[in-house]
Order: structure tokens, then C-alpha cells, then sequence
């Protein structure tokens, strides 16, 4: 696979004719509704351009390249610094991609997941049969449907987010508000404060944001 990585980081350059948007439905389990024109930075400073998407359900980037989904390797990984999607910045931090979303005093990023949960097939007493929807959802991932941009209609998708916020030189994760919580426990009643006067919704970033610049200004 490093080979593979390293050949398309040559050669994407000189595919730039294949920019163009794929065309599909917004779906949950990738972060973007399609596949964009993106920028790679390795660490040695080389930047390529590449035409790529965040699978949630994975947790991998996916190149489209010439119609073909290739999901870069931990060793892929090695290679890259940064990857630019739009005006939105990507790194890698403990192994997982994160999106920097943040920066102050202190810095947020937040890890995109999806759960998958095959609904079934009606049984004949009405309700849904679970050896079809274990097949069906082995079925997902053994034929790489997971790459596609639309999965099957009988998937529910729930996104979900992870943060990791990094403060006076310490990283940390939390991935829930009652971890997040605990990292303020010397403002446990600024916290429940703003909370209860404040809606805050922890899959929402700029909540979670607004939540963390309240605290740290307290």
C-alpha cells in the first residue's frame, strides 16, 4: 500500500482534468455529500492535490482515484502533515484523523465516527430478521459497499463526535459531557450554570466551543 500512496502522489498531479464533483446524495457516513478536490501535505513539505472524502464508518480517508476507492494505510499516514478539505484543516493525532476546528489559548478538535445499524428484514410475524441483518451487514463491508457515497436503504446511520482539546501544554479526550465536565471540576458551578441556561447540544462544535471559551475566561 505504501507503494500505491506513494505512486499516487506523483501521479494525482497530473489528473487534475478529474476535479470535477462527483454528483451524489448527501449521505451521514462520509463527512462531505461528495468527493473534493483536496490538498495533501506531506512532511516534507510537498503539497498534491487529490480528490478525496472522510468515511465516518471507516474512519478512513478514501482517494477517489480514477473511480477507485483507495483508503490510505497507517503507513500512508506516516507520510502526511496536513490535509486541506476547503477551508476546513485535518490532522493526525494519536493514530486517528482529527478536524482542528479550534485555536486560542487552547485547541479543539473534533474525531468525526458513525454507528451503522442494519434494520433488517421483515419476518413473517412482522417484525425483522436478525440472521438477515447480520448477513446483510457482513455483506456491507465484505463487498466494500462501505466506499460508496449512498448505502443500502435498510442502514440507519447516527453520527457521533470524539473532541480532544489540548491546554496548558496537556492533551486530552472526552468524549461526552460529563467528561468534559470532570476537566473543569474546579468550575463545576460555572458549568452547571451555563448549561442550564444554555441548550448545548455536545454534537454541535460551536456549542461545545462556546462552552470551553466560557470556562477558560471564568
Amino acid at each position: 500500500m505504501k507503494q500505491i500512496f506513494c505512486f499516487l502522489i506523483f501521479n494525482l498531479m497530473l489528473v487534475s482534468s478529474y476535479a470535477q464533483k462527483v454528483e451524489e446524495t448527501v449521505v451521514s457516513h462520509y463527512l462531505f455529500p461528495e468527493f473534493i478536490q483536496s490538498v495533501l501535505l506531506t512532511k516534507t513539505g510537498i503539497r498534491n492535490s487529490a480528490i478525496l472524502n472522510y468515511n465516518s464508518l471507516t474512519e478512513e480517508v478514501i482517494l477517489d482515484y480514477k473511480e477507485t476507492k483507495v483508503a490510505l494505510t497507517e503507513e500512508d499516514i506516516l507520510l502526511i502533515d496536513t490535509i486541506y478539505v476547503k477551508d476546513r484543516k485535518f490532522f493526525i493525532l494519536e493514530g486517528k484523523f482529527v478536524e482542528f476546528v479550534h485555536h486560542s489559548d487552547w485547541d479543539l478538535y473534533v474525531e468525526h465516527k458513525c454507528d451503522v445499524r442494519d434494520l433488517g428484514s421483515p419476518s413473517g410475524y412482522g417484525g425483522l430478521s436478525q440472521t438477515t441483518a447480520v448477513s446483510s451487514y457482513l455483506s456491507l463491508y465484505t463487498e466494500s459497499k462501505h466506499y460508496n457515497l449512498e448505502l443500502p436503504e435498510n442502514y440507519e446511520i447516527k453520527p457521533y463526535s470524539y473532541y480532544w482539546i489540548k491546554r496548558n501544554g496537556k492533551l486530552e479526550k472526552f468524549i461526552n459531557m460529563s467528561q468534559l465536565k470532570k476537566m473543569y471540576k474546579d468550575k463545576k458551578q460555572l458549568f452547571k450554570e451555563y448549561t442550564k441556561k444554555n441548550d448545548v447540544n455536545f454534537e454541535n462544535q460551536q456549542n461545545i466551543i462556546q462552552l470551553i471559551t466560557y470556562l477558560e475566561l471564568n
